[in-house]
């Protein structure tokens, strides 16, 4: 359910121009956002801060965030 949220959040175009601003190819930004590929961290980092926090490091980072920030799963409880 995770991957329709996430493609809710930000259209087409939004993608393009993120992934331009954050200098990543648009077509992986999108495989990220659907849980295809995980970003890493540096550049998960970037886009959520690019988004103010639209498109989180969670969203880009479907399978691993938890290893990488645990914090982040505290918010789930």
């Amino acid at each position: 359910m995770l991957e329709l949220q996430t493609m809710n959040t930000i259209t087409a175009d939004e993608r393009r121009c993120l992934a331009d601003k954050v200098g990543i190819n648009e077509q992986y930004l999108y495989q990220c956002l659907t849980g295809r590929r995980d970003m890493s961290a540096i550049e998960a980092v970037r886009v959520e801060q690019e988004t103010a926090g639209r498109v989180g490091r969670k969203m880009v980072c479907q399978g691993s965030w938890r290893s990488i920030w645990p914090e982040l799963a505290k918010d789930e409880a």
